[in-house]
This record gives structure tokens, sequence and C-alpha cells, in this order.
């Protein structure tokens, strides 16, 4: 039985669905990528696959059935990867789940100017208020996106942040994997 709390849409369901899962997982974990599917399609559509992934009894799965999709390659910038995507038309959404550093807003004026990206990366890698963050973005075809943050330090069901513009480059990013 999952211990994702109760949410009263589908996308935030599968979001925390899947934060669930990566928390699972442990840190220092690679991005991974997700193909949303409607649950009650695939049941029609293909009801061995849903009969593999557990999902024979309604009332306990959201809308929407998260797949995981091959391993992310390593050495390739995030955004060059997303770009190459391409969904068919049985995928109703995506959503990927990442782990990055983050600054608090404070750090912003302190950070050095004409830094390259390896040495920005090494600035807040090295900054004492840095966090460890698990971002897990989700849109849909028609553009609604939900995303959920937890925090290495607060590493709790209970303290997940959730909401829809919480990283919005991202959801950008995810989103232009449907367009055609």
């Amino acid at each position: 039985m999952s211990n994702t709390p109760m949410a009263a849409n589908p996308l935030t369901r599968a979001v925390l669905e899947i934060d669930e899962y990566a928390s699972g997982l442990g840190w220092d974990q690679p991005a991974r990528l997700f193909a949303l599917v409607d649950t009650a399609r695939l049941r029609t559509e293909q009801p061995s696959l849903a009969d593999r992934l557990g999902l024979d009894d309604e009332s306990e799965h959201s809308g929407l059935t998260p797949i995981e999709q091959d391993e992310i390659p390593t050495g390739k910038p995030l955004d060059e990867f997303l770009a190459t995507i391409a969904w068919p038309d049985a995928v109703a959404g995506c959503a990927l789940t990442v782990e990055r550093l983050m600054l608090p807003p404070s750090a912003e004026a302190q950070v050095p100017q004409n830094l390259d990206e390896a040495a920005l990366s090494k600035w807040v890698a090295e900054h004492p208020e840095r966090q460890e963050v698990r971002m897990t973005v989700a849109v849909l075809r028609d553009g609604t996106r939900d995303s959920a943050l937890r925090l290495r330090e607060k590493d709790s069901p209970t303290e997940v942040l959730t909401g829809s513009d919480l990283v919005p480059g991202l959801a950008e990013a995810l989103s232009a994997t449907f367009e055609e």
C-alpha cells in the first residue's frame, strides 16, 4: 500500500507517487524520466501490461500511471536530452525527477561575476547555505503542470512541497517534448 498522501488532482497524485518512489531509492540518484499514461486507457488497450504493473484494483490508483523510461544518458546536458524526446499519442504527459543544489534568495547577491558553468557549480556546492533538493515535475499535453520539492534535510513525506509553478523552467522544457 502506498504512503502517498491523497490529492484531489490526478496529476498531483502522480507527482507524489513518483516522489515517493524516488524517495525509496535514496539520495544521490540520477535523473529519472517517466511517461504518464491514462490508467483506464492502459487497462483497456494493454491489459497484460496493466496486470504486470498491478493496476487491477481501480480504487488504489490515480487516473495517471507513471511508467519509468530508460536511463537518461549521463554526460549530456538535461535540456539537450529533453529536446530529443517525442512521445507517442498514448502518452498523456511526462514527469522528471532530478536532484539539485539550491541556494536561498539571499545568496543571489553574493554570486561572483563572470563565472563559467563549472566554476559556478563549484561555488554553489561549497556555499554554506546550500541545500540539496529533489524536484519532481510533471506536465500534461494540455499544459497542466504540477511539481513536488523535497529537501534532503527534511526528508519526510509530510515535508514535501507541491505546486504548479515551483520549477517553471523544467516544466517548460518538459512541455516542449509534446510540441510538434
